[in-house]
């Protein structure tokens, strides 16, 4: 699996889930980022690639929520078998009660479903911290990127991770998530709960 921790942080504690030591830039508006080097031709013609749509008309997928990033889905995927899903557009405080099962030393990667509307999101990011019993075992960071406003959901698939295998491995263990950007935005933390057995059963 990922890097280990040895201490227990807040899984959402500011600090915890960004460099304190990371300036972003300042956020601009699509307005802004079409001006700003113009002369630069490869540039320009990149932006107008990543903008899309975007550069004409305000993408607004839901008009009653302000947020510019949306998440919809995370998914456990794990080749030969249906995805696993937690639907995170509705009350996210059920999730802890929803348990995946995960066979021991499979590969599986974690697929996040989201919506940008609005404006462009900088360096979205996903962190997923780990835990047994309350005591830290695993710490996944996942630089995303930078997403224009789009009608269609977008994804993210993190690499592949083994799952830990054997006896002692075995049993329940809570999950905490945020998906995160450059600009500190937290669009969404949420809490998940998963299983380690001999077999999909």
């Amino acid at each position: 699996m990922a890097e280990t921790e040895t201490q227990h942080h807040d899984p959402h504690h500011d600090e915890d889930v960004h460099d304190a030591n990371y300036q972003a830039p300042p956020e601009k508006t699509i307005e802004e980022l079409m001006a700003a080097d113009q002369e630069d031709e490869s540039l320009r013609r990149y932006k107008e690639a990543l903008l899309g749509a975007a550069q004409s008309e305000m993408i607004i997928v839901d008009p009653n929520d302000q947020r510019k990033v949306i998440v919809k889905k995370l998914a456990l995927v794990v080749d030969g078998r249906d995805d696993m899903e937690l639907d995170l557009s509705g009350d996210i405080s059920k999730l802890k009660k929803q348990l995946f099962v995960i066979k021991e030393g499979v590969q599986y990667k974690v697929r996040i479903d989201f919506i940008v509307q609005r404006e462009i999101v900088h360096g979205l990011k996903y962190v997923q911290k780990t835990y047994r019993m309350g005591v830290p075992v695993d710490k996944m960071t996942h630089m995303v990127g930078s997403y224009p406003p789009k009608k269609e959901i977008q994804f993210y698939l993190t690499p592949a991770e083994e799952a830990p295998s054997g006896m002692v491995s075995r049993g329940t263990y809570s999950v905490s998530s945020v998906f995160t950007d450059d600009d500190k935005h937290i669009h969404l933390k949420w809490d998940w709960t998963f299983e380690i057995k001999k077999d999909w059963a």
